[in-house]
């Protein structure tokens, strides 16, 4: 594994793991700012970095993370330059859960790609158990998106003018 890889297998990790945070976060109705940003870093420089490993034609890998660049714009003017404003908090948190499902599908991918276990079970991933696999994350993440939108709620700014008294 060369070294440009292992920096991309690490970031996309870290962009998971703090991608699940954020989810549960937005799930409990907390933006978890840190966090956030930590997850929509570590995830535009999980796709960035993805398009400078060595491949000699377009690959599947390189739509999802293309795709995943669009959603991740989308993100960030929802959060940072609209400030979750109205519909844009729906739009911030659909477009995060979006964006994190692609990290996972890639993770599902490179799994049964890598994995030996996996790759005895779906040599070629056309496979029902990758199927399976897909479809359970597509499904627990269509899940996830559904409720995050329902439950997350920004929280009230202190009043100007009671705060000032």
């Amino acid at each position: 594994m060369s070294t440009l890889t292992l920096i991309h297998v690490l970031i996309s990790l870290v962009g998971i793991v703090s991608g699940f945070v954020v989810a549960f976060g937005l799930l409990a109705g907390k933006r978890l700012d840190g966090w956030t940003a930590l997850f929509l870093i570590t995830t535009v420089l999980t796709s960035v970095t993805g398009f400078l490993l060595p491949a000699h034609k377009l690959m599947p890998s390189h739509i999802v993370g293309a795709i995943s660049l669009v959603v991740l714009a989308i993100a960030l003017f929802a959060r940072y330059v609209r400030h979750l404003a109205s519909g844009w908090r729906s739009t911030y948190v659909v477009s995060s859960i979006l964006a994190l499902y692609f990290n996972v599908f890639v993770l599902v991918v490179q799994s049964f790609m890598k994995v030996p276990a996996l790759k005895a079970l779906a040599p070629t991933q056309s496979e029902p158990p990758f199927a399976i696999a897909q479809g359970l994350v597509l499904l627990l993440f269509i899940a996830l998106g559904i409720a995050a939108v329902k439950k997350f709620r920004i929280e009230s700014a202190p009043n100007v003018a009671t705060a000032s008294r």
